[in-house]
C-alpha cells in the first residue's frame, strides 16, 4: 500500500520512459540505455525517500532481455570455414563450406554427405539388413575390383566363384564382424526369452468364452511380440553399421542363398550366432534358478501338437519372415521410398507381428521360432528334445525357396536409368526416361 502522505511525483521526474517498456531494448546499446535508466531512477528514489517504491512497479530494476533465437550459431563449434572453390569462380569474395572437396577439414555437412550413398564410411556390404542395399559398390567400375576382392559380397549378385572364395577365412576383418554377431545374438537372444520365460507345464486351457485371448497362451506371446519389435529394431541400428545385424541364421542362410552374402561369413556368421545365443542360454537358466522352463516359439507338446505340424508352421514363418525382411530390409527399390533411416524398424516389425501370428492358434506347441539360434540357446538352458532339428531344418528349407524366387525374380532396375513422370502441360503425360548413374559407394570413400 502506497503511504497516504506522500506527494504523487510525474514519471518525467523519476526518469521514466514509456518507450523504453513499450520497446525493450534488444542491442548493446540499448542495454546501456536501461542501466542508465535503472541509476538515475534510484538516485531519484534517494532524493526522494517519500516515495513507496512498490507503488510503482516501474522502478523495479529489469532483467537483460533474453537474446533472439535467430542469434544463436548455426554451426558447431568445431566446423571449420574453407572457400568453396567451384562456387569462387563465381562469386570470388564469397566463401562457404563445399562438402565434396577431397583433403579439406570435415566439417558438420560434410558429415551428413559421407553418410550418404555417394560417399560413406560404413562397410559395403550387400547383406546388411535395413539397409535396402544401399552401402554396396559398383560391381562392373574396375576402381572397386581390388576391393572386390578383399570383399565379394561388397556387391550384390555373386557368382559360385565369388559366393565359394575360401580366402574369406583369412580375413580378420571377417572374423570381428562375426564377433559383433555373436554379441548381438547374445543380448537379443536373453531379453526376448527372459520376457516370454514360463514353467515348464502345458499352457492353460482356452476359456470357454473367449477362447485363448483371455489367456496367457496369447497374452504372453502379444507382450513378447512388442519387445521383440522395440528390441530387434534398435539392436539392428547398433550393430547394422559393423556387421549387417543378422542376429539370426535364418537371416544369414536366406541371405546366402540370394546371392548377397559367401560362404565364409555365413559360417562365421552362424557360428558365432549359435556361440552366442548358447551363452545367453546359460545365462538364462541363472536367472531362472531352473532348467524346468519353457520360452513361447521354442516348445512342443508332442502328446498334444505333432512334429510335422511344427515343421510345416515353421517353414512358412520362416518363408514368411525371410520375404518380409528383404521386401523392407534388402531390396534395393525400397531405398528411395524409405532406406536405411527406417528399414530396421520395419525389420522389426515384420519380425514381431509373424511372431504372433503363428504363436497361439494351436493348444501344446508355442508357435514358429524363426531364429535357429534362439531355440539352440533356450535348449542348452533347459533340455534338448527330440524334434530340436524343426528350428533348423524348416529355416534352411525356407531360405533355399525364397533363394531360389530370388534368383528367378531378382529385385532389379533398369540399368542406368531413372524413370520419371511427366508433369502436367510438358507433354502428353507419358514416361520418360532419362539416362543418371545409380548411386552406388564409392571404393575410395570406404
Amino acid at each position: 500500500m502506497a503511504n497516504p502522505t506522500s506527494k504523487a511525483m510525474p514519471f518525467s521526474e523519476l526518469g521514466y520512459s514509456p518507450s523504453r517498456t513499450h520497446h525493450p531494448p534488444q542491442d548493446t546499446v540499448g542495454q546501456e540505455a536501461t542501466s542508465t535508466s535503472v541509476n538515475h531512477e534510484s538516485e531519484s528514489v534517494k532524493a526522494n525517500p517519500t516515495t513507496n517504491i512498490n507503488s510503482s512497479p516501474h522502478l523495479l530494476p529489469r532483467s537483460p532481455p533474453l537474446r533472439p533465437y535467430n542469434t544463436v550459431p548455426d554451426r558447431m563449434p568445431h566446423d571449420i570455414e574453407r572457400p568453396c572453390s567451384a562456387c569462387a569462380t563465381h562469386h570470388p569474395h564469397h566463401h562457404r563450406v563445399h562438402p565434396h572437396e577431397p583433403g579439406q577439414h570435415h566439417t558438420l555437412l560434410s558429415s551428413i554427405y559421407q553418410m550418404r550413398p555417394g560417399g560413406t564410411r560404413v562397410t559395403p556390404f550387400a547383406g546388411r539388413l535395413g539397409g535396402n542395399q544401399t552401402y554396396v559398390v559398383d560391381r562392373e567400375n574396375p576402381a572397386n575390383a581390388d576391393l572386390l576382392k578383399k570383399v565379394p559380397d561388397a556387391a550384390p549378385n555373386l557368382n559360385f566363384k565369388e559366393a565359394f572364395d575360401l580366402r574369406g577365412f583369412a580375413d580378420w576383418d571377417l572374423y570381428k564382424a562375426a564377433v559383433i554377431e555373436g554379441v548381438g545374438t547374445l543380448v537379443l537372444v536373453f531379453s526376448t526369452t527372459y520376457n516370454s520365460m514360463s514353467p515348464a507345464d502345458p499352457p492353460p486351457l482356452p476359456s470357454p468364452t473367449s477362447g485363448v485371448f483371455s489367456t496367457a497362451a496369447f497374452l504372453n506371446p502379444l507382450i513378447a511380440a512388442l519387445i521383440t519389435t522395440i528390441t530387434l529394431s534398435l539392436l539392428i541400428y547398433t550393430f547394422g553399421a559393423i556387421s549387417g545385424g543378422h542376429m539370426n541364421p535364418l537371416i544369414t542362410m536366406g541371405t546366402f542363398f540370394a546371392r548377397l552374402t559367401t560362404f565364409p561369413r555365413m559360417v562365421l556368421y552362424i557360428a558365432a550366432q549359435t556361440a552366442g545365443a548358447s551363452l545367453a542360454g546359460l545365462l538364462l537358466r541363472s536367472a531362472a534358478d531352473s532348467r524346468a522352463f519353457k520360452v513361447g516359439g521354442c516348445f512342443l507338446f508332442t502328446d498334444l501338437v505333432s512334429v510335422r505340424s511344427a515343421f510345416t508352421v515353421e517353414f512358412v514363418g520362416s518363408l514368411l519372415l525371410l520375404f518380409l525382411a528383404f521386401g523392407v530390409g534388402l531390396d534395393p527399390r525400397q531405398a528411395e521410398l524409405f532406406g536405411p533411416a527406417l528399414g530396421p524398424v520395419l525389420v522389426g516389425l515384420a519380425a514381431g507381428s509373424t511372431a504372433l501370428s503363428l504363436s497361439f492358434s494351436r493348444y501344446g506347441y508355442g508357435g514358429a521360432g524363426l531364429n535357429p539360434a534362439r531355440c539352440f540357446g533356450v535348449f542348452v538352458g533347459s533340455r534338448f528334445p527330440g524334434w530340436a532339428w524343426v528350428t533348423w531344418v524348416g529355416p534352411l528349407a525356407a531360405s533355399l525357396a525364397h533363394g531360389l524366387v530370388y534368383f528367378l525374380v531378382p529385385p532389379v532396375t533398369p540399368k542406368g536409368k531413372v524413370f520419371k513422370q511427366r508433369s502436367v502441360g510438358d507433354g502428353d503425360g507419358e514416361d520418360v526416361a532419362e539416362k543418371a548413374p545409380h548411386p552406388r559407394v564409392d571404393a575410395g570413400a570406404v
